[in-house]
């Protein structure tokens, strides 16, 4: 999802965020020795979560879940995140920070699939288990086991349903992207095409942008985009919610928002109303809260046990719009608002 080439500074560190319990020291990256070091099996079980920023709401869910789970079976969690969506320095740091402080299991969404496997790697060489939540790394076998949405499922339910509502006409497409450097945007976008019926390269895309997941990103480049598309769009892809709610407003203010059906992938509780006021035609609700509280089990069964989890743990993904179409699985707001990130 994000930029490449983030340069190192001691800056970084004012990038992490702690929540949960944590104490002001777990911000620090002072090496610790004795009770709390990596080593230290005294007290309760820590379980680390590094998600890519601390802000997005569907990261929050997900720190909140996991801090719930941990804490429900008498364990501690210590919340980290990088200051934005792309910041893979600041994961790497966070990752760091969490061996020192003696972790036994971190739950990871990485920004950059691939530019965390050093960080990740040295953990386990510390006997630490590292699994990923939400966003595969790359390779995937880099971790334990990923719990997460299938992300090309999650694109292709959106595709078929916009596909669906085209109906005889032709796809004008604006593609509000994530960014190459992460699976789950690329995985998305295939997904999303595959479900339109569209090859990866197709005329059928008059304009994209990189996002970074964030409203206000998604709003000034699709204010750019009408300005050389204009009324062309039809159709508007987006990575999540936060992106087509920004994409939605550029519409708006240029009198388009009824003549373009908006898509997302999120499933958040503002998602589903979204849905239900009209902003978005349809969104593809993932499950969060069933994430962290999965990641977090197998931590403490890794603490008990030993016993590792493994693969790749599909944990859903449902298509949430109040219009239906035939052929296609849907649940409508009203299930969506009872179910949100479930």
């Amino acid at each position: 999802m994000k930029p490449t080439g983030i340069r190192r500074s001691a800056a970084v560190l004012t990038a992490l965020v702690c929540a949960g319990t944590v104490a002001l020291s777990a911000c620090t990256t002072e090496k610790t020795s004795g009770p709390g070091s990596s080593s230290d099996t005294s007290g309760p079980v820590k379980v680390g979560l590094v998600t890519k920023t601390e802000t997005n709401p569907y990261f929050v869910k997900l720190r909140e879940s996991a801090k719930a789970a941990a804490e429900a079976q008498g364990g501690q969690l210590i919340a980290l995140a990088g200051k934005f969506d792309g910041d893979n320095e600041g994961q790497v740091t966070a990752i760091e920070n969490l061996v020192q402080q003696g972790v036994k299991g971190i739950l990871i969404t990485p920004s950059n699939s691939a530019g965390v496997l050093g960080a990740i790697k040295q953990a386990q060489d510390k006997g630490i288990i590292v699994i990923a939540l939400d966003t595969a790394t790359d390779p995937a076998d880099a971790v334990t086991a990923t719990y997460a949405t299938n992300n090309e499922t999650a694109g292709k339910l959106i595709g078929q349903y916009v596909k669906a509502r085209l109906g005889d006409t032709q796809p004008k497409l604006v593609m509000m992207d994530l960014d190459p450097s992460a699976t789950v945007g690329v995985q998305r976008h295939n997904g999303f095409l595959e479900g339109m019926g569209l090859p990866l390269k197709t005329p059928a895309v008059i304009g994209s942008a990189l996002t970074q997941g964030d409203q206000t990103k998604a709003q000034q480049a699709m204010e750019n985009l009408l300005q050389r598309v204009g009324g062309q769009v039809n159709a508007v892809y987006n990575i999540n919610e936060p992106a087509a709610r920004g994409a939605y407003q550029a519409l708006k203010e240029k009198g388009l928002n009824d003549k373009v059906l908006v898509g997302a992938i999120d499933g958040g509780c503002q998602g589903v109303q979204n849905v239900k006021d009209g902003l978005f035609v349809g969104t593809v609700m993932q499950f969060p809260k069933k994430m962290a509280e999965d990641g977090v089990k197998a931590v403490f069964d890794y603490a008990k046990t030993g016993k590792k989890p493994s693969g790749f743990i599909d944990t859903g993904a449902t298509l949430i719009t109040d219009k239906p179409v035939a052929g296609l699985a849907s649940q409508d707001t009203a299930w969506g608002a009872k179910n949100c990130w479930g």
